[in-house]
């Protein structure tokens, strides 16, 4: 479509890696770096991230992404940034330092917070400003955790030395020095502090999580101009002119633009979000409202359905049980299981997400027979993916909103058989596309509209190509059996709380 070498770099900050990509305006990659980094876990539940390893990362694949795209006479002309959501950062506004590590998404520390909220009464009020439930998932506890937890911050908070953010606000900062200290709307609708009707920080809310105002960044639409990168962070001044989580930029690539589309991306968790268009949608079966995009300054809404470990459980099957040195060895692996075995896993290593929000469950095997080996566990790793997407896209149908087909990314997409047998308990069409590094260019893409490098979304829908099809093909009363087993190993980790 566009012959120009006018390139677009995407911030692509995850939750085991920091990827920068570079893209040409039709989409595709003429550049990548990755470079991972250490999870830390203090305790049990607990997870954290090294903010400087984070930036560190973040700095190395970016300059390297940028050197091999201008080596290939490529020209970016802008950046656009996608991150892990609700991890929480605090960090000095005179010298940008972090004073605790970032809280990630899956920390489970502030169960105890969320949990008084709602035996209070207070999960009335959350849902109806935020569209959120009360759990330790999103950003707010984990705010007030670190402010607690370091000794004087909150005194320095309230004097408005300290910032506080999501990892996008955070690497914003970094990239301008200091002069830029903003969120997207995406983001900002993610941390149980933003009234989604209201489009702005909730000072009700910030009273009620105990998490000063005077900390937060400013909330702009997720195609607009966010500052300037320093030529000391990346190598060169570029405009930063696209942001949103990373849920919300997959979505934005796999071009939800209408309403009853839907997606689910299969990363360290699974996300399945549905458009819902200019109205929020509320949910009745514990289903998230949430932002979209904002653009324009007019707001996209949707339902989101948030499972907390997908490709997480096959990476605990590789490096806490040794199942298979790689991850890509499961399908093979998976394929020569007993279809009969009976085998369950529950992967609620902390906690179940939507819709149970069960934050004290933990995993459980159920099924196990002498016969049982490897192969039926992994089986059982791929399926409950499968079915807890299927336990997503059936609370949406009973909200009134079912899905025709469902669009898929994230590393687990390129797996055929976990594919199939998730079109299988869905009962839709799985549709995977040709570009599969979604959740990146939606990013590049909201850039390239906010420097003006695309008119519209149409151009993204145009840009969109399917690369196969998955149909429903199993038997309807084996599906039966299946999804019933499933719902009673289900039933019993929820009976261990």
């Amino acid at each position: 479509m566009f012959r120009d070498k006018t390139a677009i770099l995407a911030i692509d900050q995850g939750t085991t890696s920091s990827r920068a990509i570079v893209f040409s305006r039709s989409g595709e990659v003429v550049a990548l770096a990755q470079q991972e980094f250490a999870q830390i876990y203090p305790k049990p539940g607990w997870v954290e991230h090294d903010p400087e390893v984070i930036w560190a990362t973040v700095i190395g694949a970016a300059r390297k992404a940028l050197k091999d795209a201008r080596s290939k006479g490529w020209k970016p002309a802008c950046i656009g940034i996608t991150n892990q959501r609700e991890t929480a950062i605090i960090w000095d506004r005179a010298t940008g330092e972090p004073i605790h590590n970032a809280i990630v998404w899956q920390d489970r520390r502030t169960a105890g917070t969320t949990r008084q909220l709602s035996e209070a009464g207070h999960e009335d009020l959350v849902r109806q400003k935020t569209g959120l439930v009360l759990d330790p998932y999103f950003s707010a506890t984990k705010f007030a955790f670190i402010l607690d937890a370091v000794e004087g911050a909150r005194e320095r908070a309230e004097r408005g030395e300290l910032a506080f953010g999501t990892v996008d606000s955070f690497l914003l900062w970094r990239l301008t020095g200091g002069a830029s200290h903003l969120t997207d709307a995406s983001n900002a609708s993610r941390t149980s502090l933003f009234n989604l009707k209201a489009g702005g920080w909730d000072h009700e809310l910030c009273g009620l999580f105990n998490v000063p105002a005077t900390g937060l960044p400013g909330v702009a639409d997720n195609a607009a101009a966010f500052g300037t990168s320093r030529k000391d962070a990346v190598g060169e001044e570029l405009p930063i002119t696209g942001m949103a989580g990373d849920q919300q930029a997959a979505a934005i690539g796999q071009a939800c633009f209408k309403p009853g589309q839907v997606k689910s991306t299969y990363g360290t968790g699974a996300f399945l979000i549905m458009n819902t268009g200019e109205e929020m949608a509320v949910s009745e079966n514990r289903l998230l409202s949430t932002i979209g995009w904002r653009l324009k300054g007019r707001t996209t809404f949707a339902l989101e359905g948030s499972i907390l470990s997908a490709g997480a459980t096959v990476q605990w099957l590789r490096d806490g049980l040794g199942l298979f040195s790689k991850a890509s060895e499961i399908e093979a692996l998976a394929a020569s299981a007993d279809p009969d075995s009976g085998v369950f896993l529950v992967p609620a290593f902390a906690g179940l997400g939507a819709p149970h929000w069960a934050a004290d469950a933990r995993g459980t095997i159920v099924g196990l027979t002498r016969g049982s080996g490897r192969a039926e566990i992994a089986q059982a790793a791929l399926d409950a993916a499968a079915h807890q997407t299927a336990d997503l896209l059936e609370a949406m149908a009973r909200d009134g909103v079912p899905a025709a087909k469902l669009k898929v990314d994230g590393g687990m997409a390129n797996n055929n058989r976990f594919l199939q047998r998730l079109s299988d308990f869905c009962g839709v069409p799985v549709v995977r596309p040709v570009n599969t590094e979604t959740t990146a260019w939606g990013a590049a893409f909201l850039a390239g509209l906010g420097a003006g490098l695309f008119a519209s979304l149409e151009e993204g829908r145009k840009l969109w190509r399917p690369d196969r099809a998955f149909e429903p093909a199993m038997a309807e009363n084996i599906r039966g059996v299946q999804r019933t087993g499933w719902q009673k190993a289900v039933n019993q980790t929820l009976a261990g709380i």
